[in-house]
Protein backbone atom coordinates (compact mmCIF):
# COMPACT_ATOMS: atom_id res chain seq x y z
CA UNK A 1 0.00 0.00 0.00
CA UNK A 2 1.30 3.47 -0.96
CA UNK A 3 1.94 6.01 1.95
CA UNK A 4 3.86 9.07 2.21
CA UNK A 5 4.25 10.14 5.57
CA UNK A 6 3.48 13.83 6.37
CA UNK A 7 3.37 15.48 9.36
CA UNK A 8 1.57 12.62 11.63
CA UNK A 9 -0.92 11.30 9.02
CA UNK A 10 0.39 8.26 6.50
CA UNK A 11 -1.11 9.66 2.66
CA UNK A 12 -2.58 7.14 0.73
CA UNK A 13 -1.94 7.63 -2.37
CA UNK A 14 -1.90 5.81 -6.02
CA UNK A 15 0.24 6.47 -9.18
CA UNK A 16 -1.02 5.40 -12.26
CA UNK A 17 -0.37 6.19 -16.19
CA UNK A 18 2.61 7.88 -17.48
CA UNK A 19 3.62 11.35 -18.27
CA UNK A 20 3.76 14.77 -17.33
CA UNK A 21 2.37 14.60 -13.43
CA UNK A 22 -1.09 15.23 -13.00
CA UNK A 23 -2.57 15.11 -8.98
CA UNK A 24 -5.94 14.33 -8.70
CA UNK A 25 -7.93 15.18 -5.24
CA UNK A 26 -10.74 13.90 -4.22
CA UNK A 27 -13.62 15.58 -2.19
CA UNK A 28 -14.54 15.46 1.26
CA UNK A 29 -17.35 13.18 1.22
CA UNK A 30 -15.50 10.57 -1.47
CA UNK A 31 -11.73 9.34 -1.36
CA UNK A 32 -9.14 8.50 -4.45
CA UNK A 33 -12.06 5.78 -5.80
CA UNK A 34 -13.61 8.49 -6.80
CA UNK A 35 -11.64 8.95 -9.92
CA UNK A 36 -11.47 5.72 -11.12
CA UNK A 37 -14.15 6.48 -13.86
CA UNK A 38 -12.20 9.33 -15.19
CA UNK A 39 -8.96 7.20 -14.94
CA UNK A 40 -10.26 4.42 -17.08
CA UNK A 41 -11.96 6.24 -19.62
CA UNK A 42 -10.82 5.20 -23.19
CA UNK A 43 -9.15 7.40 -25.81
CA UNK A 44 -8.20 6.17 -29.77
CA UNK A 45 -4.89 6.20 -28.88
CA UNK A 46 -5.01 3.28 -26.40
CA UNK A 47 -7.23 1.55 -29.06
CA UNK A 48 -4.09 2.32 -31.66
CA UNK A 49 -1.49 0.46 -28.96
CA UNK A 50 -3.79 -2.61 -28.52
CA UNK A 51 -4.14 -2.67 -32.23
CA UNK A 52 -0.12 -2.36 -32.60
CA UNK A 53 0.66 -4.66 -29.96
CA UNK A 54 -1.73 -6.96 -31.62
CA UNK A 55 0.39 -6.95 -34.81
CA UNK A 56 3.53 -7.28 -33.30
CA UNK A 57 2.29 -9.99 -31.06
CA UNK A 58 0.72 -11.93 -33.63
CA UNK A 59 3.77 -11.31 -36.38
CA UNK A 60 4.94 -11.15 -39.02
CA UNK A 61 4.57 -7.23 -39.54
CA UNK A 62 3.76 -5.69 -41.90
CA UNK A 63 -0.05 -7.07 -42.16
CA UNK A 64 -2.87 -6.63 -44.20
CA UNK A 65 -5.23 -4.69 -41.57
CA UNK A 66 -8.99 -3.79 -42.31
CA UNK A 67 -11.33 -1.16 -40.55
CA UNK A 68 -14.93 -0.75 -40.22
CA UNK A 69 -16.43 3.05 -39.05
CA UNK A 70 -14.48 3.70 -35.92
CA UNK A 71 -12.31 0.95 -36.60
CA UNK A 72 -10.92 2.81 -39.15
CA UNK A 73 -9.93 5.67 -37.29
CA UNK A 74 -8.10 3.55 -35.11
CA UNK A 75 -6.11 1.62 -38.09
CA UNK A 76 -5.28 5.25 -39.92
CA UNK A 77 -4.33 7.13 -36.36
CA UNK A 78 -2.13 3.82 -35.78
CA UNK A 79 -0.34 3.79 -39.53
CA UNK A 80 0.46 7.58 -38.90
CA UNK A 81 2.50 6.73 -36.38
CA UNK A 82 3.86 3.09 -37.17
CA UNK A 83 3.41 2.70 -41.55
CA UNK A 84 6.01 -0.24 -41.06
CA UNK A 85 3.20 -2.28 -39.14
CA UNK A 86 1.00 -1.90 -42.42
CA UNK A 87 1.16 -3.50 -45.77
CA UNK A 88 -2.14 -2.51 -46.60
CA UNK A 89 -5.41 -0.12 -45.20
CA UNK A 90 -8.70 -0.76 -46.16
CA UNK A 91 -10.81 1.43 -44.11
CA UNK A 92 -15.02 1.81 -44.41
CA UNK A 93 -16.39 5.20 -43.70
CA UNK A 94 -13.80 6.36 -40.78
CA UNK A 95 -15.71 9.13 -38.67
CA UNK A 96 -13.27 11.37 -38.94
CA UNK A 97 -15.34 14.29 -39.12
CA UNK A 98 -12.59 16.64 -37.57
CA UNK A 99 -10.98 17.08 -41.17
CA UNK A 100 -13.45 18.42 -42.53
CA UNK A 101 -14.51 21.19 -39.69
CA UNK A 102 -13.68 23.48 -42.99
CA UNK A 103 -15.78 23.05 -44.83
CA UNK A 104 -19.39 24.61 -44.18
CA UNK A 105 -21.62 22.51 -46.73
CA UNK A 106 -20.08 19.18 -44.31
CA UNK A 107 -20.84 20.45 -41.36
CA UNK A 108 -24.35 21.50 -42.21
CA UNK A 109 -24.94 18.17 -43.70
CA UNK A 110 -23.56 16.89 -40.09
CA UNK A 111 -25.60 19.29 -38.37
CA UNK A 112 -28.58 17.07 -38.36
CA UNK A 113 -26.34 13.62 -37.71
CA UNK A 114 -24.96 15.60 -34.46
CA UNK A 115 -28.13 16.05 -32.94
CA UNK A 116 -29.00 12.62 -33.20
CA UNK A 117 -25.93 11.87 -31.87
CA UNK A 118 -26.56 13.99 -29.25
CA UNK A 119 -29.58 11.82 -28.36
CA UNK A 120 -27.92 8.57 -28.43
CA UNK A 121 -25.49 9.87 -25.75
CA UNK A 122 -28.32 10.70 -23.48
CA UNK A 123 -29.68 7.64 -23.99
CA UNK A 124 -26.41 5.86 -22.86
CA UNK A 125 -25.83 7.99 -20.16
CA UNK A 126 -29.02 7.12 -18.53
CA UNK A 127 -27.74 3.49 -19.21
CA UNK A 128 -30.52 3.06 -21.70
CA UNK A 129 -28.38 1.41 -23.72
CA UNK A 130 -30.76 -0.51 -25.89
CA UNK A 131 -32.43 2.76 -26.73
CA UNK A 132 -29.57 4.09 -27.63
CA UNK A 133 -27.95 1.46 -30.05
CA UNK A 134 -31.74 1.38 -32.12
CA UNK A 135 -31.36 5.13 -32.33
CA UNK A 136 -27.64 4.92 -33.28
CA UNK A 137 -28.48 2.40 -35.97
CA UNK A 138 -31.56 4.52 -37.06
CA UNK A 139 -30.17 7.61 -37.63
CA UNK A 140 -26.26 7.68 -37.63
CA UNK A 141 -24.88 4.74 -38.73
CA UNK A 142 -27.72 3.37 -41.14
CA UNK A 143 -30.87 3.94 -41.93
CA UNK A 144 -34.68 3.98 -40.71
CA UNK A 145 -36.07 0.73 -40.24
CA UNK A 146 -32.62 -1.12 -40.06
CA UNK A 147 -32.65 -2.27 -36.13
CA UNK A 148 -35.48 -4.34 -36.84
CA UNK A 149 -33.96 -6.01 -40.04
CA UNK A 150 -30.54 -7.22 -38.09
CA UNK A 151 -30.11 -10.04 -36.53
CA UNK A 152 -30.74 -10.55 -33.14
CA UNK A 153 -27.16 -11.69 -32.24
CA UNK A 154 -26.46 -8.30 -33.91
CA UNK A 155 -28.72 -6.26 -32.49
CA UNK A 156 -27.48 -7.78 -29.01
CA UNK A 157 -23.89 -6.90 -30.09
CA UNK A 158 -25.11 -3.24 -30.59
CA UNK A 159 -26.28 -2.88 -26.98
CA UNK A 160 -23.37 -5.04 -25.16
CA UNK A 161 -20.85 -2.50 -26.60
CA UNK A 162 -22.79 0.56 -26.38
CA UNK A 163 -20.69 1.61 -23.61
CA UNK A 164 -17.78 1.10 -25.71
CA UNK A 165 -19.13 3.77 -27.87
CA UNK A 166 -19.89 5.81 -25.32
CA UNK A 167 -16.23 5.71 -23.71
CA UNK A 168 -14.96 6.55 -27.36
CA UNK A 169 -17.03 9.93 -27.77
CA UNK A 170 -15.31 11.42 -23.91
CA UNK A 171 -12.00 11.74 -26.43
CA UNK A 172 -11.26 14.98 -27.20
CA UNK A 173 -9.30 13.58 -30.70
CA UNK A 174 -11.91 10.67 -31.23
CA UNK A 175 -12.86 12.48 -34.90
CA UNK A 176 -8.94 13.79 -35.95
CA UNK A 177 -6.22 12.49 -38.10
CA UNK A 178 -2.95 13.43 -38.92
CA UNK A 179 -3.28 13.35 -42.52
CA UNK A 180 0.27 15.00 -43.15
CA UNK A 181 1.70 11.74 -41.29
CA UNK A 182 -0.68 9.58 -43.57
CA UNK A 183 0.69 11.40 -46.48
CA UNK A 184 4.47 10.26 -46.01
CA UNK A 185 3.44 6.35 -45.42
CA UNK A 186 4.02 3.97 -48.28
CA UNK A 187 1.34 1.52 -47.98
CA UNK A 188 -1.73 1.78 -50.09
CA UNK A 189 -4.94 2.53 -48.31
CA UNK A 190 -8.75 1.65 -49.57
CA UNK A 191 -10.87 4.42 -48.56
CA UNK A 192 -14.41 2.74 -48.80
CA UNK A 193 -18.04 4.11 -48.63
CA UNK A 194 -21.57 3.17 -49.15
CA UNK A 195 -24.32 4.55 -51.47
CA UNK A 196 -26.86 4.14 -49.01
CA UNK A 197 -24.39 6.51 -46.15
CA UNK A 198 -24.75 10.60 -45.62
CA UNK A 199 -23.62 12.84 -48.63
CA UNK A 200 -21.05 14.11 -45.54
CA UNK A 201 -19.58 10.46 -44.89
CA UNK A 202 -18.12 10.69 -48.49
CA UNK A 203 -16.67 13.87 -47.78
CA UNK A 204 -15.06 12.93 -45.07
CA UNK A 205 -13.42 10.32 -47.52
CA UNK A 206 -12.26 13.05 -50.21
CA UNK A 207 -10.10 14.83 -47.90
CA UNK A 208 -7.03 11.62 -47.41
CA UNK A 209 -8.23 10.34 -50.69
CA UNK A 210 -6.47 13.73 -52.20
CA UNK A 211 -3.83 13.34 -49.56
CA UNK A 212 -2.61 9.73 -49.63
CA UNK A 213 -0.42 8.96 -52.67
CA UNK A 214 -1.48 5.62 -52.97
CA UNK A 215 -4.85 5.90 -52.24
CA UNK A 216 -7.86 4.74 -53.61
CA UNK A 217 -11.59 5.13 -53.43
CA UNK A 218 -14.13 2.56 -53.42
CA UNK A 219 -18.49 2.80 -53.48
CA UNK A 220 -19.94 -0.39 -52.01
CA UNK A 221 -23.35 -0.03 -53.93
CA UNK A 222 -26.53 -0.53 -52.02
CA UNK A 223 -24.95 -0.27 -48.61
CA UNK A 224 -24.51 1.78 -45.91
CA UNK A 225 -22.34 2.05 -42.61
CA UNK A 226 -21.80 -1.70 -42.26
CA UNK A 227 -21.37 -3.11 -45.52
CA UNK A 228 -19.39 -6.07 -44.01
CA UNK A 229 -23.34 -7.18 -42.02
CA UNK A 230 -25.33 -5.86 -44.60
CA UNK A 231 -23.90 -6.48 -48.01
CA UNK A 232 -21.02 -9.15 -46.63
CA UNK A 233 -20.52 -10.43 -50.88
CA UNK A 234 -19.93 -7.20 -52.02
CA UNK A 235 -17.82 -5.52 -49.56
CA UNK A 236 -15.47 -8.83 -49.28
CA UNK A 237 -15.14 -8.58 -53.10
CA UNK A 238 -13.77 -5.68 -53.00
CA UNK A 239 -11.75 -5.99 -50.33
CA UNK A 240 -10.39 -9.18 -51.53
CA UNK A 241 -9.63 -7.28 -54.95
CA UNK A 242 -7.45 -4.76 -53.03
CA UNK A 243 -5.50 -7.24 -50.50
CA UNK A 244 -4.42 -9.24 -53.62
CA UNK A 245 -3.29 -6.10 -56.13
CA UNK A 246 -1.73 -4.85 -52.62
Amino acid sequence: MPLLRTGDLDLYHQVVGEGDPLVLVHGSWSDHTSWQPAIEAGTRRQDEDDLEALIERLGPAPAHVAGSSFGGSIALGLAARRPELFRSIAVHEPPLVAIVADDPDALGQLRSTRASMDAVLAHLGKGEYRQGARQFVEEVAVGPGTWDRLPAAVRETFVHNAPTWLDEQSDPDWAKIDTDALARRAAPVLLSGGTQSPVWSATILDRPAAALPRARRQTVEGAGHIPHVTHPRRYVAALTRFVRTS
